[in-house]
């Protein structure tokens, strides 16, 4: 496995909580900090996969044409800003 070095500048509330979280799992803050980004990414990259799949064919003229055909009503009142 290549490996690179890149400087991560960390408010120092992160950096503390992240040397604690690391120590109590018995790892070096570095690997930790590897950890939590490589979990990170396989989170992100699975929910774009989903959204891909879930849109399948989907195209924008199609949602339009159905949202024109949507009931005019007024939002509720938990829905409104």
């Amino acid at each position: 496995m290549s490996k690179a070095t890149y400087p991560l500048k960390l408010p120092l509330s992160i950096k503390k909580t992240a040397q604690r979280l690391a120590q109590e799992d018995g790892v070096s803050l570095n690997q930790w900090i590897a950890v939590a980004l490589a979990e990170k990414i396989g989170v992100v990259e699975t929910a774009a996969e989903f959204f891909r799949r879930r849109a399948g064919q989907a195209k924008g003229d199609r949602l339009i044409k159905f949202l024109r055909n949507a009931p005019r009503v007024a939002p509720e009142a938990e829905d409104e800003i």
